[in-house]
C-alpha cells in the first residue's frame, strides 16, 4: 500500500514539473504571429493602391491624348476642305481660341462644346469600352477640360492644353496635363 501511495505522490510531482505555456509566452507568440500576418497584408494593400493609381493614370493620359488628337483632327479636316477648294478657317469648329475650357465627344463626330463658365466641365461617361458624354452611359471619375489659345499674339500658332482630372481614394485629386502647339502650316483659301 505504501508503495502505491509513493507512486501517486511521484505522479503528482511529475505533473507539477510538466508545465504549459505561460500567459506571457502566449502573448509573445500571438504578437509575432500578428506581425507575420499584418506586414504582408499591408504590402498587398499598398500594391493594390499603386496598381489602381497606375491604371487610372494610363487611362487619364490616353483621354488627354485623345483630346489633343480631336482638336488636331478639326484643324486637319479644315485643311482638307481648303485643299479641295472649299474656303474654311483652319481653326473652325474649335469652340474657343481664347482659353475658355471646352469638351470634345469623340463618340459623336468629335463634337466640341464650351463648358459652363460657372461650373467645371462635366464628367466623362463610359459604356465599358468608350468614353464620351452619352447620357445612357455610366458616369466616371474622369473630367476632361480642353483649352486653346494663340501663342504670343500670333494667329499662326495655337497652344492646345488638355487636363484630365479624377478623384483617387477618399480625398486625393489627381490630374494629367498635356499640351501641344498646332500651326497653320498651309495657306487658307480666301
Amino acid at each position: 500500500m505504501m508503495h502505491e501511495q509513493t507512486k501517486r505522490i511521484e505522479r503528482i510531482a511529475d505533473m507539477k514539473v510538466v508545465r504549459g505555456f505561460t500567459l506571457i509566452e502566449t502573448l509573445v507568440a500571438v504578437s509575432l504571429l500578428s506581425v507575420a500576418i499584418v506586414a504582408p497584408m499591408s504590402l498587398t494593400g499598398r500594391s493594390l493602391a499603386a496598381a489602381y493609381y497606375a491604371r487610372d493614370q494610363v487611362t487619364a493620359f490616353h483621354l488627354a491624348q485623345e483630346g489633343i488628337e480631336s482638336v488636331r483632327h478639326a484643324r486637319d479636316h479644315n485643311i482638307l476642305l481648303n485643299a479641295l477648294g472649299t474656303p474654311a478657317d483652319l481653326l473652325a469648329g474649335i469652340p474657343s481660341t481664347t482659353g475658355d475650357p471646352f469638351t470634345v465627344d469623340t463618340t459623336n463626330n468629335d463634337a466640341m462644346a464650351l463648358c459652363n463658365p460657372l461650373e467645371a466641365c462635366p464628367a466623362l461617361r463610359t459604356n465599358g469600352e468608350l468614353y464620351g458624354y452619352n447620357e445612357d452611359w455610366n458616369s466616371t471619375r474622369f473630367t476632361r477640360s480642353i483649352s486653346a489659345v494663340f501663342v504670343d499674339g500670333s494667329t499662326d500658332e495655337v497652344k492646345v492644353n488638355v487636363v484630365v482630372s479624377w478623384q483617387s481614394g477618399a480625398f486625393q485629386s489627381r490630374s494629367v496635363t498635356i499640351s501641344e502647339n498646332l500651326y497653320r502650316w498651309v495657306r487658307e483659301i480666301e
